[in-house]
């Protein structure tokens, strides 16, 4: 018998060929204390040691409560190593500014570290640096980087904290005096964070270098809140004066309604009776900003200094009874002489020196102080026109 010849067994399709071999990169790890405080130590010895293993190089310090240490003698590593790597959220480059770590940072920069690289936070390395030298550094870095989230420059920053030597450094390499932040604000703003008697003067020397490249006095934030309402907030006599010698309005509302005068009697006064309120009172009162209602008089309780120059406004000093009854114990006895002068002229009529010097202050409106600077009088009597102080009322 025959049959029929047996088909040929199918045989599997022939492989793909492959151009090259694939490699996998095995991510290296690193959790061992051991190495992690050899790098914050500094142990150079031990640094060379764990960096002979090449995947070591781009290891990821998985650390817990600090961050590694950049040390420039580490610089030859960077010829392999990723130079804008960012395993935490921020570069090397960040962390170098934040530590104010000079030599990491020209070093970093010469090994190709992009100064404009934002970290997790929306931070460019230029934001972070505290130390003017840092920021000096001819990195090729934008001096008008904004942040991703509060869209602030470095000027911004350097300003809030007034770092002089920074805004000097950013202003001479074109840094933008009128960039607005999300809020509105623009660096002059950073008023606001001149506090403190021992700060006034670096925060002068920084708003005298802003406006001087330009920036606009009046300009104010989405609540027109300008910076003349924040050196009034802050009891900031130099600093308030020097914004209205620029033209600032004395009598500026914000979109609540409060001009500089609510904001020095209401924030400024409460907060800092010891920072010479009657001499932001004074400057508000030469450039015509009006007294305001008797009401408010009570608000200058806690500095009677204050009280006699609004009411030096006064044709006729207005009654004070019911307000004088608040007046601290302390505050009395210390200056009994001025609230007793205010209690006898209280409906009384002022004097004619008094009378005329109302007449002429009205009469020269908003340009006081300059006016009466003009004036060819005696210098004491320039000085009661501007409402100097005499500890009592007369």
């Amino acid at each position: 018998m025959s049959r029929p010849p047996v088909s040929r067994a199918s045989r599997p399709p022939p492989r793909q060929q492959r151009g090259l071999q694939e490699i996998w990169v095995y991510e290296a790890r690193c959790r061992d204390t051991t190495i992690h405080n050899t790098f914050m130590c500094g142990d150079m010895k031990g640094v060379h040691t764990v960096l002979k293993d090449p995947c070591m190089v781009n290891a990821l310090m998985e650390t817990v409560h600090e961050e590694m240490v950049w040390a420039p003698e580490l610089g030859r590593y960077l010829s392999v190593a990723e130079v804008d790597a960012d395993p935490g959220g921020s570069t090397a480059l960040h962390d170098a500014c934040i530590g104010g770590h000079d030599s990491c940072v020209q070093l970093l920069l010469a090994h190709g570290a992009d100064p404009d690289l934002l970290a997790e936070d929306g931070s460019a390395p230029l934001h972070l640096c505290i130390i003017w030298q840092v920021a000096a550094g001819d990195g090729g870095a934008e001096v008008n980087v904004l942040t991703s989230e509060t869209k602030i420059t470095p000027l911004h920053v350097v300003a809030r904290r007034g770092l002089e030597e920074h805004v000097k450094l950013f202003l001479s390499h074109g840094a933008d005096v009128s960039a607005r932040n999300r809020e509105g604000r623009p660096p002059e703003c950073s008023l606001w964070w001149a506090e403190r008697p021992a700060e006034v003067g670096r925060y002068l020397r920084v708003v005298q270098m802003l406006l001087g490249a330009g920036a606009d006095h009046c300009t104010a934030g989405r609540k027109h809140h300008t910076p003349l309402h924040n050196a009034c907030s802050n009891c900031s006599p130099r600093i308030a004066e020097i914004v209205l010698q620029h033209g600032a309005k004395a009598d500026m509302q914000n979109c609540a309604g409060y001009t500089p005068m609510d904001c020095l009697l209401q924030v400024g006064l409460r907060d800092y009776p010891d920072q010479h309120p009657e001499a932001v009172a004074r400057s508000l009162l030469n450039h015509g900003a009006k007294a305001g209602k008797s009401l408010m008089l009570k608000l200058c309780l806690l500095s009677p200094a204050t009280l006699e120059v609004m009411l030096n406004c006064y044709a006729v000093v207005p009654s004070c009874e019911e307000w004088m009854q608040s007046i601290p114990l302390e505050i009395h006895e210390t200056h009994q002489g001025f609230f007793d002068s205010v209690r006898q002229m209280t409906s009384q009529p002022r004097s004619l020196q008094h009378l005329c010097g109302c007449a002429l202050r009205h009469h020269l409106g908003k340009g006081i102080d300059a006016a009466i600077s003009r004036l060819d009088v005696p210098s004491s009597l320039m000085e009661y026109l501007l409402l100097r102080n005499d500890g009592e009322i007369r």
